[in-house]
Order: structure tokens, then sequence, then C-alpha cells
């Protein structure tokens, strides 16, 4: 006997198929990519310095982040969620995971090739692991607290896919969001913003353009800053106001970040794009 779900409201079966392929796409491209990345780093011997264990740890977050959208992408393609309400939590808390160690590593990243390009100091293995250690920990401690009571994972509007709950917007969400907004977002943007202005400077200096300046930057402002619209707005008015199909866009749009990160990083570094085509 098939059991039948009825689809979430504001939803149609081609809008469910549509976001799901999306999700898939998207899910399935980012981890080709930094699965390659992955091995890549793993089986060459000269890849494994310190600074390509900044963007191997970054291909690991997002691969993680592509993993989160691949499960999402099932259960629209099934209509509902499957895994129940302990599976919605971890899912969420999973994703989250992924996207605060994500964004964490590309600020590492751009601190890391300002001193490379602009101060000429070498990035000792001993930093590089400590650095990645405690952006691993933190990640993780900032993901487990809605699971304790500050804030709350809960269903997307499509209602197979879970994330931070935004729909409730009291309190405890909205301190939640400001801090996360603070520290991984305002912070990490900045960290971009003046480290490569500042290896933009010394790029004109030399005549020689080594790696893209400009598109970090973008790519999380981009990618994340509506959805963190989103959830900003939440904190101060109902959200339900919002379209479903829109509220439900952005964390698609949020998700094509592993992609964009590993043309960037991993694809766009002289050493590491080097280690990979030997790779391969």
């Amino acid at each position: 006997m098939v059991t039948s779900y009825s689809l979430p409201e504001g939803f149609t079966d081609f809008d469910m198929f549509t976001f799901g392929s999306a999700f898939l796409v998207e899910g399935v491209l980012g981890f080709f990519l930094n699965a390659i990345s992955i091995v890549s780093f793993l089986a060459i011997k000269e890849m494994r310095t310190s600074n390509n264990f900044l963007i191997f740890n970054l291909a690991l977050a997002d691969i993680s982040l592509n993993v989160n959208g691949i499960v999402a992408a099932y259960a629209s393609f099934l209509r509902h969620w499957p895994f129940g309400a302990d599976g919605c939590q971890t899912h969420g808390f999973q994703g989250m995971v992924s996207a605060l160690a994500s964004i964490s590593l590309i600020a590492a990243v751009a601190w890391d090739r300002y001193h490379h390009y602009c101060t000429k100091q070498k990035l000792q293995w001993s930093t590089s692991v400590t650095l990645v250690v405690i952006i691993w920990i933190l990640s993780v401690f900032w993901a487990s607290l809605p699971l304790a009571g500050w804030g709350d994972y809960d269903f997307e509007p499509m209602r197979t896919c879970c994330t931070l709950d935004y729909s409730k917007g009291d309190r405890s969400y909205t301190t939640y969001m400001l801090s996360l907004t603070f520290f991984y977002l305002i912070i990490p943007a900045l960290t971009l913003l003046t480290s490569y202005q500042s290896i933009r400077k010394q790029f004109k200096k030399t005549g020689k353009y080594k790696l893209n300046t400009a598109w970090p930057l973008r790519t999380l402002l981009i990618c994340w800053g509506p959805y963190v619209l989103l959830c900003m707005f939440a904190s101060v008015e109902n959200v339900k106001i919002v379209p479903p199909k829109l509220r439900m866009a952005l964390p698609v749009l949020s998700k094509t970040t592993p992609v964009f990160h590993a043309l960037l990083y991993s694809f766009g570094s002289e050493s590491y794009r080097a280690g990979i085509w030997q790779f391969l």
C-alpha cells in the first residue's frame, strides 16, 4: 500500500520536483568537485602543505554541506521528510556545522593569503592545525546551541529539509541570530574585505595577479547574504508574509557555495590546482 502525503502549503508537485532537482544538481556537482580536492590532497604528497591544509578542510566542510543538500533533494522527490523529528534535528545540526565551518575557513584562507603575499610570513603547520581545530570546535559549539534551547531547528517551508527555525522570531531566536550574524557573517566579511584589498594592492605593485581578489567576498555576500537578511527580517516581522517559494529559494542559493568555493579555492589556487591536475 502506497502512503500519500499532502503537499506543503504554497507548493505544487512541479515545485517539489524543481527545488529537489536544484538541490540535487548543486549537491552532486559540489560533491564531485570537492571530492577531487580532498582525494588530491591525500594522494599527492607535494600538496600537503600548511596553506593547502586550510583549503583541504574547506573542501571537507563544503562536501558535508553537499551531502546535506542531497538529503534534501531525496526528501523533495519523495514529497515528504522520511527521517522523523530526530532526523530533522540531525539534518539541521549537520548543515549548520558545515556552513559555519565553511564560512570560517574562507576567512582563515584570506588571512593566510594576506600574510603570504603582503607580509611574506610563512604559515606554520602548528598554527594551521590549531586554527582548523578551533574552527571545527566553535562550529560544533554554535550549531549545538539550538539543540540546547537557544534557537531551534525545524523544517523549511517545503518541509523536506531542516534548518534554524526563523518562523517563531522570539527572543531566543533573535539573540541567537544576531550573535551568529556578527561572528559568522560580519567578522568573516570584514576579514575577506581587508585581506583581499591589501592583496590586490600588492598585486598592482608587482603586476602579477596570482588569484582572484574580488569574488571570495562577493560569493559570501551573494550566496549567504539574502538568506541572512531573511533570518534578520524574521526577528522584527512575521516572516510568513514572505512567499514560501522565495523563502525556499534562498537556502537553495546558499547551498551553491561549495561549487563556487571549489572553483575559487581548490581550482583557483596555483599550488592546489597543480596537485589536482597531477592527481587526475
